[in-house]
């Protein structure tokens, strides 16, 4: 199972707490997990990337160990520390203003 950390306001929507687990067939990447993820909880479906584009919405991050993988493709392999379920897949939402 991969856990994956939502913000508040997805948690809500989603009704649930703390962080979810999801099951991924095939290669874990963060595009398999997002589809369980729209799969489990339809109700984030267009919330954490577009659903025509499959592109991160703005001002949505991904981290992965700790590390910044916003910018990354979406079907790298994830780490086997978060395909073991020792790691969480983070979802953030980044604040912009000056």
């Amino acid at each position: 199972m991969i856990r994956v950390g939502l913000p508040a306001h997805l948690r809500t929507l989603a009704q649930v707490r703390g962080d979810v687990e999801v099951e991924v067939t095939g290669a874990a990447t963060v595009s398999s997990v997002l589809d369980a993820i729209e799969e489990c909880y339809p109700m984030l479906r267009g919330t954490i990337r577009d659903q025509v584009t499959q592109q991160r919405r703005p001002f949505v991050r991904f981290f992965v160990c700790g590390e910044d993988w916003s910018h990354e493709p979406p079907d790298v392999p994830l780490p086997e520390a978060v395909v073991r379920g020792e790691e969480p897949l983070l979802v953030v939402g980044a604040i912009a203003g000056g």
